[in-house]
């Protein structure tokens, strides 16, 4: 469950390695890689799962003191510039209410055996990466409806404590900014579209209606995107109707900027789970016999141009190096051939030009789907060697046949 703004939850497939991933393409291994991603400040292990602090947090958190310190000013004139601590507490218990939330999806996740990569606590909410989608709708519902859940039930509690202290207090304000704070994290994310929880349990619906997850998506991706204009609009003019002329420059460019922001999460969010659900539907294309392209074998010391002359005349578009005893040893990488000047290759051994065969780089030949992607993710090469069930060579199949197949799912083709 992915959390913003005020915990805007998106279901996530992610793995926790550089590898590819069911919700994006798989990578060249070629291109420099990035660094891989930090989550942060590590601030414990719940239910096995790290929980992380990023250093956005802090600048919200800053934030937060500033302007509920501001408004405790009027309600608590007597706290002086104690206020702003007594918000920074606020912020902090805000936070501790939005871990909550997303705890609340983790638990329901590891119930129903769904691996949980991490929770986060950064800028705008929480997120909770969760590596695989729910298998039926009413799972897919009763995990996105645990959050929204939880934070009534914590609006709830915090209104009931708010009998048991004198109004016009510190606790009493506190109390009350945490149940009104909870009740609006709630309503916020039960709103119907993604990334929201409430477009989770839509997409829910909309699947069980339909028994297809790809018809919810496109419904609840769509209502997202309408609520991101909505949001984008109506916030300033509600707030320009509510305070009247007498509206502070200030605070309307504030609320301006606050909806475009919020507006370009959920506008954000919507279009990522489309593009990751046109992914997921491309899967079962997805197919190693089908994609593999049909490879010469050579020996270590043949010269490029020879090599390639018998590629041309067999149709082929791979190459593999065998030993003595013709095994497959290693496999010639595309990108090294094309950077061989022409007028060099009778003289460039194709040895030279081929990766060694690893384990991981030999593929069955009818595998795919999922279980392909995952192979390519525990194996990063540029080119991978198929073979069939007795272990008679295939082909070779080339990590930018793949790539082009999620291309042409994401452009919807």
């Amino acid at each position: 469950m992915r959390s913003e703004g005020a915990t805007v939850s998106e279901t996530r497939g992610q793995s926790t390695s550089d590898g590819p991933r069911p919700d994006e393409p798989p990578r060249d291994p070629e291109r420099p890689r990035p660094d891989p991603p930090r989550g942060g400040i590590l601030m414990g292990r719940p239910f096995g799962v790290p929980v992380y602090v990023t250093p956005t947090w802090f600048v919200i958190a800053a934030l937060i003191t500033w302007i509920f310190g501001s408004q405790l000013e009027s309600v608590l004139p007597e706290l002086g510039g104690e206020r702003y601590l007594v918000s920074f507490f606020f912020a902090v218990a805000f936070y501790g209410s939005v871990f909550i939330h997303e705890l609340a999806h983790t638990l329901v996740a590891l119930r129903y055996g769904l691996p949980v990569r991490r929770i986060q606590l950064q800028f705008f909410g929480g997120v909770s990466e969760i590596e695989k989608e729910a298998e039926t709708p009413g799972r897919e519902f009763w995990l996105a409806f645990a959050g929204p859940l939880l934070s009534l039930l914590l609006g709830g509690a915090f209104y009931l404590a708010m009998h048991l202290v004198t109004p016009g207090t510190v606790p009493g304000v506190l109390l009350a900014g945490l149940m009104v704070s909870n009740v609006i994290v709630a309503v916020f994310n039960l709103l119907p579209g993604l990334p929201l929880d409430g477009g989770r349990m839509l997409r829910a619906a909309v699947w069980r209606v339909t028994g297809r997850p790809m018809a919810g998506t496109v419904a609840a991706a769509w209502v997202g995107r309408c609520l991101a204009v909505a949001v984008l609009v109506g916030l300033p003019l509600l707030t320009a109707l509510r305070t009247g002329p007498e509206a502070s420059t200030t605070g309307t460019l504030t609320d301006a900027v606050l909806a475009a922001v919020l507006a370009a999460i959920i506008w954000n969010g919507a279009g990522q789970s489309l593009r990751t659900a046109r992914l997921k539907e491309a899967l079962p294309r997805l197919r190693v016999r089908a994609l593999t392209r049909r490879a010469v074998a050579v020996t270590a010391d043949t010269p490029l141009a020879e090599a390639l002359r018998q590629a041309r005349e067999v149709g082929a578009r791979g190459i593999v190096v065998v030993d003595g005893r013709g095994t497959p040893s290693a496999v010639v990488r595309e990108s090294a051939v094309l950077a061989v000047p022409e007028h060099r290759r009778p003289w460039t051994a194709t040895g030279a030009l081929a990766r060694d065969l690893t384990p991981g780089m030999r593929l069955p030949a009818d595998s795919g789907g999922e279980e392909l992607l995952e192979a390519l993710r525990r194996s990063p090469a540029s080119e991978y060697l198929v073979v069939e069930a007795d272990g008679r060579m295939y082909g070779v199949l080339s990590l930018a046949d793949v790539e082009q197949v999620f291309a042409a799912a994401m452009a919807g083709r």
